[in-house]
Formats: C-alpha cells, structure tokens, sequence
C-alpha cells in the first residue's frame, strides 16, 4: 500500500483523481490511498518527514529543492500536466490579441502560487515586453479576481478552470491567451524521494503504471463521462462546465500521453525559472526526475 498526497483541488489535476474513480491502481495490483492536503507546503513537509509515500504537485518545487541541497532525493517519476493549465481572460472579445497588449489593461495574476506568473513573465519577455510595464494587481485570489471581471474593475485575469469556463458560459469572460499553447512546461508529476522508490521500487512503478493508464483512458474518454467519473471530487462545478473544463484542457493537449519525462518541458519550466530570478541556473534533469514505471 501507498498513501499518495494531493497538492491542492485543482480541476486541472482531473486525472490524478480519475485514477481513483476508475481503479487504475487497484488493476496494476497497488493499494493507494488518497490524502487531503491542508496545502502544498504541509504536502511537501509530510513527504520528507515519511508521513506520506508519494505526492503530485509542480516540478518547479523539486528543482528549488535540489538547487538549495545537493543531497536532496526528492524526484519526479511521472508527468502528468505537461503544459501550463492557466489563461488570460478579458471582459471584451480580443480574437487579435497579443500579449504586447497586456501592458494596456488593468490585468491582474495569479497569486495563490508561483508558477503561472514565473512562466507569463518568461513569455512577456520572450515577446519582446518588460513585465513590470504591466499594470498588474498580485494579491487577491482568483475568486476575487474573477469577481473583479464581473463588476467591471479589472481588464483581464490569469485564471484557471473552471473559472474560465464559468465565466465563458456567462457571457462576461472571453479566453486572450492560453499559456498551454507556447508548448511544453513541466507542470505537474508525481513526485517520491529516491530513498523510498529504492525500498519499494515494485509498488511505486505500478502507480506509475496505473497512471499511466489513467492517461490513456483520459484521452480516449467523452469529456461527460469524464466529468462524471470525478464528479465527486469537484461537487461545486456543475457537470456542463466540468465536461467543459475538461475538454478544454485536453484540446489543448495538457496531459502526457505517458509517463517519460520531457526535458524540453523541464527546459522551458527552468528558462522562466532563471529569467523570474528563483534559479540561479539548469539544474541537470537527471537530478530531478527519474523513470521506474518498466
């Protein structure tokens, strides 16, 4: 048995919890159980201190990690978000939008992590644009800055789904820029430490396995069923906007389609990285990710 941690609910982790709707772990012969997190850091804390065997969450935590302590053995051993789940979303439609148009607007990024902002300002900049020229609000969450769309104070946010496809469906939300589309950036993995895969190598390749076939029957799956079969884990979204969500993220190719670790979506994570001043340099992918599902 393993006890695997989640990160935080987040729609965008949809297979991670599909993999307990459909029985993933239990076909490859694993008995998994499912940990709440209070949130990422407590996670974090829990898979260092043994309290759980396995989390999923952001390679950008494991890289910081390895980059503070040489000897650190946290590693990813399977992606899973392979492209950035996070938009831009205006009150007006822009069809021609670019991002050299952000600076314009009253925009407003997301504050609950790092990630998305780090890996926006690496595009601004790879677009020719200085991010402090954005008139930008870090700070409220994106309930609040949702909100802020509706009543009219902000221009545009960075958001999530199903945010987004909530405020699509109300008329006042339409979709600027999908970060998904600059290509490949390690997102999210399943993350163990070295130590604990060296005791138990067996029992953490077949999570790997029973995530992997997660993914397959992810892609292969109508986004309603989809929705229906995780429907427990997001009780607030109704299922029209969770099948939304779903297909949405999967037209733009946001999972893996196996479990291999992509060095050009590590490279692209640690290039915001360095140019959002949290690295000092690459980190060498054999450090962070290792490959045990065969």
């Amino acid at each position: 048995m393993l006890t695997l941690s989640e990160n935080f609910r987040a729609l965008f982790y949809a297979p991670f919890y599909a993999a307990f709707a459909i029985g993933a772990y239990a076909a490859e012969g694993l008995d998994v159980v499912l940990r709440t997190s209070p949130d990422p850091a407590a996670t974090a804390a829990d898979l260092l201190a043994g309290r759980v065997d396995a989390m999923w969450g952001g390679p950008l935590r494991v890289i910081l990690t390895h980059a503070a302590d040489p000897t650190a053995d946290t590693v990813c051993i399977c992606d899973v978000v392979v492209r950035d789940p996070f938009f831009i979303v205006g009150r007006s439609p822009r069809p021609d939008f670019r991002l050299a148009d952000l600076p314009a607007v009253r925009f407003a990024s997301v504050a609950e992590v790092p990630t998305p902002w780090l890996c926006l300002q690496d595009d601004l900049r790879r677009a020719g644009i200085d991010p402090a020229a954005l008139n930008r609000v870090s700070g409220p969450g994106m309930a609040e800055n949702a909100a802020a769309l509706r009543s009219g104070s902000l221009d545009a946010a960075q958001l999530f789904e199903p945010y987004v496809e909530t405020l699509v469906a109300e008329g006042v939300g339409h979709v600027w820029y999908a970060a998904a589309t600059r290509g490949p950036t390690a997102y999210t993995s399943l993350i163990a430490r070295r130590s604990a895969i060296a005791a138990r190598r067996e029992e953490f390749a077949a999570m790997v396995r029973g995530m992997h076939r997660t993914l397959r029957w992810f892609a292969a799956t109508p986004a309603p069923d989809v929705a229906r079969a995780v429907g427990e884990f997001f009780p607030d979204v109704p299922a029209p906007i969770l099948a939304a969500s779903i297909e949405r993220y999967r037209a733009l190719a946001l999972y893996a389609t196996g479990p291999v670790t992509s060095r050009d979506g590590y490279d692209r994570l640690q290039a915001a990285m360095v140019s959002g001043g949290v690295l000092g340099r690459f980190e060498d992918l054999s450090r962070v990710a290792e490959e045990i599902w065969r």
